[in-house]
């Protein structure tokens, strides 16, 4: 319950300020992918915070947030450009799982 598991955070906001708020807060907390989808590495009570304070952003009757738990060795099929450059490289120091997800994600 205490373990870091990988997240994927996404989110449509109708409002286009309630929009920058979440997404700023949204990359102070986790790494971006896209521009509404968000990877986040943490316990199932961090999940639950984060997903709470974003509930304060944002209003329930309008717009969508939801939260993905990944499996251990997720499998990706990507199409078009990656966010990054081709040369750049992602390194996380918080696990390989997350490193993993990271350059699958960019590649």
């Amino acid at each position: 319950m205490n373990a870091p598991r990988a997240w994927l955070i996404t989110y449509d906001i109708a409002d286009p300020r309630r929009l920058s708020r979440v997404h700023r807060f949204l990359k102070k907390r986790a790494v971006p992918v896209q521009y509404s989808v968000f990877l986040f590495e943490g316990s199932d009570a961090q999940i639950g915070r984060l997903m709470q304070q974003i509930e304060q952003l944002i209003r329930p009757d309008e717009d969508d947030v939801r939260a993905y738990q990944l499996p251990q060795t997720p499998q990706f099929d990507t199409l078009g450009r990656g966010s990054l450059p081709a040369d750049s490289h992602l390194l996380s120091t918080r696990s390989p799982v997350l490193d993993g997800l990271l350059r699958a994600f960019h590649a």
